[in-house]
């Protein structure tokens, strides 16, 4: 359909993915937790959660625990239907969430290398990043009796967007 904003091109109809929950991991001295995002099944292939949470060994700051980071994050592993990627996102400044994103062909996993474009999710990893925002709200900055981080390291989402 045309309007005034111009065609918009869908490939496909959407088709609901499930969002996995694969726990809490310390990485390079960070406390993350890691999803899976799977275009073509329950959860992404081994080798792109191993490779996710490689990647973030090196893309997380360090020391974890500096000036205004906590050394609190979560990691995303999506098997898109085009590339593989890995989103690597840490609290930090109290209410924000930092980000670096990596791409892959879909063959080669281990190969993540920076994103060559500007994009900082698609509408599967938002609905992660939506839910971490609004469980480090409830957990940190609005819990009635002061910060508690493990309650938002206990909460996760896994669902099928």
């Amino acid at each position: 359909m045309s309007d005034q904003y111009g065609t918009i091109s869908v490939r496909q109809p959407h088709r609901p993915r499930a969002i996995s929950y694969h726990g809490v991991r310390t990485v390079a001295g960070w406390t993350v937790k890691l999803y899976g995002i799977s275009a073509n099944g329950a959860v992404p292939r081994a080798g792109l959660l191993h490779a996710t949470t490689e990647i973030a060994a090196s893309a997380l700051p360090s020391p974890p625990r500096a000036g205004d980071r906590y050394g609190i994050g979560f990691a995303i592993a999506h098997d898109a239907a085009d590339y593989c990627f890995a989103l690597v996102d840490w609290w930090s400044g109290e209410n924000e969430i930092h980000q670096r994103l990596y791409s892959a062909p879909l063959d080669r996993p281990a190969e993540l290398r920076p994103h060559p474009s500007q994009a900082i999710g698609c509408v599967w990893e938002l609905a992660v990043t939506d839910f971490e925002r609004r469980a480090w709200l409830r957990h940190v900055l609005a819990a009635p009796d002061g910060p508690d981080v493990a309650a938002y390291l206990w909460s996760h989402f896994e669902e099928r967007i």
